[in-house]
């Protein structure tokens, strides 16, 4: 039990800074999925999902739960607070041009938006922190909605942001880097793009894939110190068994998802898109598979 003036995970009074964090970085290893820049609780029966772009980069890191899909990124943010409002004006109308219905209401944090399309909901929760922001963004289907926040604003009073020492311009996201074992499998999973790529054009295999991501000094992610004393289940097994999505399958049912991957330009419609679930048989993919952000983008070239 953490002793008075303690501040440790477990207590739901994140999200953290690491800087304030009594818990050791080596104590979360077996609970935490590490990014670099923030530390996100796994979901017990959950799996992480890694999304990789038309370029073959990673795009985005998920937690994928029976009634949705979980993202947690980190902002730099100046010393005054409030950057936060400011996203969530810029990005509610932003969704609103996109065709989302939007509302804003009053969370654990203050405001968080709301975006409904057609079958599927998103919701955007964010917390200023000292200079940093953490955004959480959760999508699925309509009807697992309210059980999807619950489980967002608990997955994000678990974060820990580690914002570094290194100057980031403000509304710029803190650099994602990807657990060594993480990486290794987008590496494999790029390797594998790069081949197909070559194969269409007749050309030959790329040797070497585009690194996953690049180390940086002040985001140097903790070992656990043995990992013999993981938890089955818990974040160590979880992020082993990531699925890294290439494609979106055909037939997602709830994947579509609501992201505003640069809060600097909620303007632009790829980084707010409101994106209605593709027809399919529900029974095809589970609900929070997949990725509505490679689908909103071919529809997009088409137009």
């Amino acid at each position: 039990m953490a002793q008075d003036g303690e501040l440790r995970v477990g207590q739901a009074l994140g999200p953290y800074d690491i800087e304030a964090l009594d818990t050791p970085a080596e104590e979360l290893a077996n609970s935490h999925l590490d990014l670099g820049s923030v530390l996100v609780p796994v979901v017990e029966g959950g799996q992480v999902t890694v999304e990789m772009s038309p370029d073959h980069q990673p795009e985005g890191v998920y937690l994928v739960t029976p009634v949705g899909r979980i993202s947690v990124t980190a902002f730099a943010a100046p010393k005054s607070p409030g950057l936060w409002r400011e996203v969530v004006r810029e990005l509610a109308s932003s969704l609103r041009d996109d065709g989302a219905t939007t509302s804003v209401e009053d969370g654990h944090w203050g405001r968080e938006v709301l975006a409904e399309v057609p079958g599927a909901a998103h919701r955007f929760i964010g917390v200023d922190g000292p200079r940093w922001m953490v955004r959480c963004v959760a999508s699925g289907p309509a009807e697992a909605a309210e059980q999807l926040a619950q489980l967002a604003r608990a997955v994000l009073a678990e974060s820990v942001v580690r914002r570094g020492k290194d100057p980031v311009p403000p509304r710029e996201m803190l650099p994602i880097v990807l657990p060594p074992v993480l990486a290794d499998q987008v590496a494999a999973a790029q390797q594998q793009m790069f081949g197909e790529t070559g194969a269409e054009a007749g050309e030959p295999a790329a040797a070497e894939p585009v690194p996953a991501s690049e180390p940086v000094a002040d985001t140097a992610q903790a070992q656990p110190a043995d990992a013999g004393d993981r938890v089955p289940g818990g974040a160590l097994d979880q992020i082993e068994q990531a699925t890294v999505v290439t494609e979106a399958p055909v037939g997602d049912a709830g994947g579509a998802e609501a992201t505003a991957d640069d809060a600097s330009d909620a303007s632009d419609a790829e980084t707010a898109a409101g994106v209605a679930p593709d027809s399919g048989d529900a029974d095809e993919a589970p609900p929070s598979s997949g990725s509505a952000m490679q689908r909103f983008r071919r529809r997009r070239s088409k137009n």
